[in-house]
């Protein structure tokens, strides 16, 4: 494939499986070396072999994003071992579907929270140094469709809004150092975080337009978009990967009810 990112060096956060793994194999494909994080030790090592055997640049690396020393500890090590970075992609996350805004514990609040949105936050303000020393780069955070509509998962939800807001400030802060920043929202993605879902999955599914969920594989395409320099012009956006969910979802659903029945009025 195209080197676009010939000469990178690339961290991905949540890297040992689903989406952060297919955004590391791409990039590596791509001709980055990259570092794969996670708390997952056995599988991301497995992961990062993988790559290797593949003819890939990859290096794991243990990391608790929500772990501020962890995180330093880490770009130190990146900067002593690989001398620079170049794109920081925030993607770890944990999920929490049924907590609603009156039965949410506090523990699993603050648990959600330290990792979707913390851990993105301390990335940023670690990382960032770095890549102004290296000569600039990107930063893409991984977001979800929970932070563009209503949402029924309050600290879920309350995450990924939040994932949009240091989105945009971050990109407006750092755009001096040469640091691009943007968020992209998947909608339905097949990943072990929904494979025991299966009423959730089928219902996203009859509500997308593509009537279907992505792979990691598509999600991880447009990461590598915002990573590169083809989007050397984009910073501080927001893009759905969603099927059509968020912008054409509800009336979508409204036009095939209606259009299913000729005798309807319209």
């Amino acid at each position: 494939m195209d080197q676009k990112l010939a000469g990178k060096i690339a961290l991905v956060t949540g890297a040992s499986s689903g989406q952060g793994a297919a955004e590391a194999t791409l990039f590596a494909q791509a001709g980055a070396r990259v570092i794969l994080s996670d708390i997952a030790d056995d599988a991301g090592e497995a992961q990062a072999a993988s790559i290797r055997d593949s003819g890939g640049d990859a290096h794991y690396r243990h990391l608790d994003v929500a772990n501020e020393d962890e995180w330093r500890a880490l770009i130190e090590n990146i900067r002593t071992e690989s001398a620079g970075l170049n794109i920081l992609v925030n993607n770890a996350g944990i999920p929490l579907r049924g907590g609603s805004v009156t039965n949410t514990k506090l523990e699993d609040w603050n648990r959600l929270l330290s990792v979707n949105l913390t851990g993105a936050f301390l990335g940023i303000r670690e990382a960032a140094p770095l890549i102004r020393d290296s000569g600039g780069g990107a930063i893409v955070n991984t977001g979800s469709i929970a932070g563009l509509t209503g949402h029924f998962a309050t600290a879920y939800s309350a995450s990924k809004w939040g994932i949009r807001g240091i989105t945009k400030s971050a990109a407006m802060e750092l755009v001096d150092w040469g640091i691009r920043v943007n968020a992209v929202h998947p909608g339905l993605v097949h990943t072990p975080l929904v494979e025991d879902s299966v009423d959730f999955v089928k219902a996203l599914t009859d509500q997308t337009p593509m009537e279907r969920g992505a792979s990691s594989e598509e999600i991880a395409k447009v990461v590598l978009f915002l990573a590169c320099d083809d989007s050397s012009y984009i910073t501080g956006h927001d893009i759905a990967v969603d099927g059509g969910f968020t912008d054409i979802g509800g009336y979508w659903r409204v036009l095939k009810q209606v259009m299913a029945q000729p005798d309807q009025k319209i």
